[in-house]
């Protein structure tokens, strides 16, 4: 099935060899976590494309995506907030740096707090 699989060959162009066989890229594996004493994490505030509301970012963290739901899942549980995942930064509403920043240390992160 997975050859006659045409939507992830589209762009290919055709070939006249009689043994071509197409491959498509594997995604690659994600990065192991890394413990928290060897995380570097920057907690700043944005207000970008939010129509004037504040939100927490929470940068720098390497590992799987599970981990960093984990630890978001954690984070707004204490900070009694709202937010979310998305593209490997935790978005948490409302400007809670300090609160943040406390709470990343207590976990054992080195945290770096931004503007």
């Amino acid at each position: 099935m997975a050859q006659q699989d045409w939507k992830s060959r589209l762009g290919v162009v055709y070939s006249t060899n009689p043994d071509f066989q197409y491959q498509t890229e594997q995604d690659a594996p994600e990065a192991d976590t890394l413990p928290p004493q060897k995380q570097r994490l920057v907690v700043r505030i944005d207000r970008r494309r939010r129509a004037g509301k504040q939100v927490t970012l929470v940068d720098g963290f390497v590992g799987r995506a599970d981990d960093l739901s984990a630890l978001a899942k954690t984070l707004k549980t204490r900070c009694g907030v709202g937010g979310t995942v998305e593209d490997g930064q935790i978005l948490i509403q409302g400007d809670l740096r300090d609160k943040l920043v406390t709470l990343l240390t207590g976990l054992g992160y080195n945290v770096k707090r931004g503007n």
